[in-house]
């Protein structure tokens, strides 16, 4: 999926012994969006796009070891072991020795010829890390500006992790005019050495730049257009994250202190076998209690205690995570937690002075949110017609943020329906909910419509599971506990009129684990090419089933 962006000038950030100015170039391409004002708060600010920044550079996928070094060594001395091994036969070893020799020598002379690219190939990469950020982190930040709000988002390079910084507006003085809308910003790796900069005793100021509006874009050297092929899956993690603020979840408020437990805990140790989740006990009125497995340490939040109506225990996976928000600890006056299930995403909230940073994680680290088995966030959940979606929308956008209710009264519609078209537009990535002030909120994720017939799955296979699940072709369901959390789900799966029994096993931590289907495509691959379309289905439900 292609993104064009064109930038006047590139993204700067100026210091000086009294003052700091930072200075964003927007795209160009898309409405006008503009804010200029200075900045009250900072070091929470400073923290926390500094924050920002740690998520975008995330990655904490398995990397393989580094086998380059081996791989030369085994290079160099492959000719002299065959050597050895022909030692016995002197005339073959003679007639050898030359053509070793000879190749030896049109090795160095290629290393010799190859070492100015080399280093060339090394600086090259060395410099767009630096100046073309992009090009490693292949979506710039999305800024949006509205009448109340400043907030800046963006997604790991995992793609696991969601983050969002949300400034008040009384985050700053003198703010100037500005114009609400939602836009791209050009971002380098110098920008956030410059942010470690921001002092309290500098005048600061931030600039999303409306002079690249201002001016004719014919021949103009300054402009700077890029194309980027952004893969499918970072579209679909930011509609999946939108999608997911507004499910239901348990809530939690922790004290600063208890984050930095959790995070020393997580760097004191390291697990070496599974399950590595948090497991958090709630009781209504008592302190917090999480277990971290496998050690089963136990840590009480005494300054936390659970508001919720019912006890009930959930774990999460992908802990380590967590400690992108531990710079944020010291400048954080609370932390709340929305959980959604065990195995679910999680939604963490560092609440700043007039700030909010929102760190959205999928259900594990591998599990990235464009892969959650979990959710079906593209399908419609109720049928709207066309003017009645026109007239919310033309609502919202009057408005620029509301509430559901606030809607409804607006367009004269039912909460019902008012909900039911939110809910479309969010899977279209026009509307985002705001997670930390209950509304919903106009936010242009692209500049032309995504093509959802595109984003709605992530494979052929997942669309065929999730219509065999449509049209209800499971029957005789049943589901066995397993020891270590583990299950075992059995069922019925029609298809084309032939019946398949199929097999699935999950683990602690909701993964597949093993299976077995009556069909071709588990009886020629196994599970060497994966679940077959059977497993899916059988999946998918219980995910729905967990959800609900």
């Amino acid at each position: 999926m292609k993104f064009e962006y064109r930038y006047y000038g590139a993204s700067t950030v100026s210091n000086s012994a009294s003052s700091t100015e930072m200075r964003f170039a927007p795209d160009t391409l898309r409405p006008p969006t503009h804010f200029v004002a200075q900045l009250n708060k900072h070091i929470p600010f400073r923290e926390a796009i500094s924050a920002l920044h740690d998520v975008v550079v995330a990655d904490q996928r398995y990397q393989p070891p580094d086998k380059t070094a081996y791989l030369a060594w085994r290079a160099q001395n492959e000719d002299p072991a065959l050597a050895e091994l022909i030692d016995r036969n002197a005339d073959l070893r003679a007639r050898m020795a030359p053509l070793s020799e000879e190749l030896k020598a049109l090795r160095a002379q290629k290393s010799i010829i190859l070492k100015p690219f080399a280093a060339a190939q090394a600086k090259y990469f060395d410099y767009i890390y630096k100046a073309n950020f992009d090009a490693w982190v292949v979506l710039d930040p999305v800024i949006t500006v509205h009448p109340d709000r400043v907030f800046f988002e963006c997604f790991s390079r995992d793609e696991s992790s969601y983050a969002s910084l949300s400034c008040s507006h009384n985050v700053f003085d003198r703010v100037g005019d500005f114009a609400c809308g939602t836009t791209n910003v050009d971002y380098s790796e110098g920008l956030y050495g410059e942010f470690q900069k921001i002092r309290d005793y500098k005048t600061t100021r931030l600039a999303i730049d409306p002079s690249g509006f201002q001016v004719a874009t014919a021949g103009d050297p300054s402009f700077k257009e890029e194309k980027i092929d952004v893969p499918e899956t970072w579209v679909r993690g930011f509609l999946q994250v939108s999608s997911a603020m507004n499910l239901p979840a348990r809530r939690l408020d922790l004290h600063p202190m208890d984050v930095h437990n959790f995070c020393h805990l997580l760097r004191r140790k390291k697990e070496r076998v599974g399950p590595r989740s948090i497991r958090f006990v709630l009781t209504p009125g008592e302190p917090i209690r999480a277990l971290f497995e496998p050690w089963n340490d136990e840590l009480v939040c005494r300054r936390s205690v659970y508001q919720g109506n019912a006890a009930e225990e959930i774990r999460i996976w992908g802990r380590r995570r967590l400690m992108l928000l531990e710079r944020l600890i010291p400048v954080a006056h609370s932390f709340t937690v929305h959980l959604m299930g065990s195995g679910m995403p999680s939604f963490w909230i560092a609440n700043l002075p007039d700030m909010q940073l929102t760190l959205g994680l999928s259900g594990w680290t591998a599990n990235d949110w464009a892969r959650a088995g979990q959710f079906d966030l593209l399908a419609p959940r109720g049928a709207v017609d066309d003017d009645s979606k026109a007239r919310i929308f033309a609502a919202l956008g009057q408005r620029w943020f509301a509430t559901a209710d606030q809607l409804a009264a607006d367009t004269g519609l039912t909460r019902a329906i008012v909900e039911s078209a939110l809910t479309l537009y969010t899977q279209a990535g026009r509307v985002i909910y705001d997670l930390t002030q209950g509304v919903y909120r106009l936010r242009e994720l692209s500049r032309e419509p995504l093509p959802l017939d595109v984003l709605r799955f992530a494979s052929a296979i997942e669309e065929k599971a999730a219509t065999l699940l449509a049209v209800q072709s499971l029957s005789e369901q049943a589901s066995e506990a397993l020891p270590e959390g583990g299950l075992r789900l059995r069922a019925r799966s029609k298809e084309n009129g032939r019946p398949y029994q199929v097999m699935l096993r999950l683990d602690a931590d909701r993964r597949i684990v093993d299976g077995s289907c009556e069909c071709n495509h588990y009886t020629q691959n196994r599970m060497h090419k994966g679940p077959c379309v059977h497993m899916l289905v059988l999946r998918m439900d219980q995910a729905r089933r967990d959800a609900a």
